[in-house]
């Protein structure tokens, strides 16, 4: 049974009664820790539903003070988006336990799941299963090149679909489509709506998403959640306005 409490029920709560979520990513490689109150701040006030922490390659060893100064300065959810299983802590709320399921690497699509499996068992942290999908975004991502995956064609919305519902009848409880870091386009609002008609399990959605039009696109489109790192980390003006475009779709 899944606590009412969860931030997966929230997730499932919010899709069920038609709203939509706003994530904000933060790289700890791309944050200095001393930026961190008042960015939490900014997302409390700009009306922020989780804060996602986790980055494809991790260069400086900063997610711990990051998760620290991070839980100290807020109440909102801290949900690890992990590039490996050494971004795992338990100072977070909850983990995406990602499976590259549009890849065809198997050491991403259940290797390094089965390393840290007994490790999170014992952890505090909430897992969460979440079937992970690349979306070429126009430009090589870091995802893509660690990884070692080729990503979804972004004009082929049935291949998208194809993989999502496999995901879903495997059991996984969400499903990311994600055109990447620093991808030159976002997933398509083609793909997000093959995809959302035909599954049932929350749809989080990320990757080049820029400007409130485009957040409030996807989210329009049918996506569940709606992520955005890169274009705030350099305007963090628009935090707010991405917000309430995510907040105001239906």
């Amino acid at each position: 049974m899944v606590h009412p409490d969860s931030i997966h029920q929230r997730i499932c709560t919010a899709k069920r009664e038609g709203r939509k979520c706003f994530a904000l990513l933060i790289d700890p490689d791309e944050v200095s820790l001393g930026s961190l109150p008042a960015l939490a701040e900014l997302g409390e006030e700009a009306g922020v539903d989780f804060l996602f922490v986790g980055g494809s390659l991790l260069v400086h060893n900063t997610l711990s003070s990051c998760l620290s100064r991070l839980k100290a300065s807020t109440r909102l959810p801290l949900v690890l988006f992990p590039g490996s299983p050494l971004q795992i802590d338990d100072q977070a709320d909850a983990l995406l336990f990602l499976s590259l399921i549009s890849g065809r690497n198997a050491e991403l699509l259940i290797g390094q799941q089965v390393i840290s499996a007994p490790y999170l068992r014992q952890s505090k942290l909430e897992v969460i299963g979440t079937g992970y999908m690349l979306v070429d975004g126009g430009a090589p991502t870091t995802v893509s090149y660690m990884s070692n995956t080729t990503p979804l064609p972004a004009d082929k919305p049935d291949i998208a679909m194809a993989t999502a519902l496999a995901g879903e009848m495997l059991g996984l409880k969400m499903l990311y489509l994600d055109a990447g870091s620093g991808a030159k386009h976002p997933v398509s609002e083609a793909v997000i709506n093959r995809v959302s008609t035909a599954t049932s399990v929350p749809l989080i959605v990320g990757g080049g998403i820029r400007t409130p039009e485009r957040a409030f696109q996807s989210a329009n489109a049918g996506a569940d959640v709606i992520v955005v790192g890169n274009a705030i980390e350099k305007d963090r003006r628009l935090l707010r306005s991405m917000a309430e475009a995510v907040h105001g779709s239906m």
